[in-house]
């Protein structure tokens, strides 16, 4: 079943090698072909069809579509797990009430509190009070 490297589509070229050293390794026992084999041949189906990648590695056409259609919902799980989940909270939070105090290294210390639901501009007191400090 030895074919010419030419003759495999390009996108098949490395599993079919790797069939090929795996069948040459056991050329006379009728063993089950391994697991990653499988696993390897069902991705490249999904990838060049399974049609063209049964008859170019010698499998059986329906064991490798159900493989396929398998590992193909497996993958699509796998990869809609989300890597990043962004809480946001209510928009209309109103604080009554609130003190922030800042101690320096030098000692100094400042204390700010307000009320209401907009926050002070951080930046610009803290660039203020670092300036002071100095």
């Amino acid at each position: 079943m030895t074919k010419e490297l030419s003759d495999i589509p390009r996108g098949l070229r490395g599993v079919y090698g790797r069939f090929q050293r795996w069948r040459n390794k056991h050329p006379q026992a009728r063993l089950p072909i391994p697991k990653r084999l499988w696993l390897a041949a069902g991705e490249a189906a999904r990838e060049n069809g399974v049609g063209r990648t049964a008859q170019a590695l010698g499998l059986e056409y329906g064991k490798l579509k159900r493989l396929a259609e398998s590992s193909a919902v497996a993958a699509k799980a796998a990869a809609t797990k989300p890597t990043f989940v962004e809480l946001i909270g209510p928009t209309s939070v109103t604080l009554q009430e609130c003190i922030i105090e800042f101690e320096s290294l030098s000692g100094g210390k400042v204390r700010i509190q307000w009320k209401g639901a907009a926050p002070p501009d951080w930046t610009s007191l803290l660039r203020a009070w670092r300036d002071a400090e100095r």
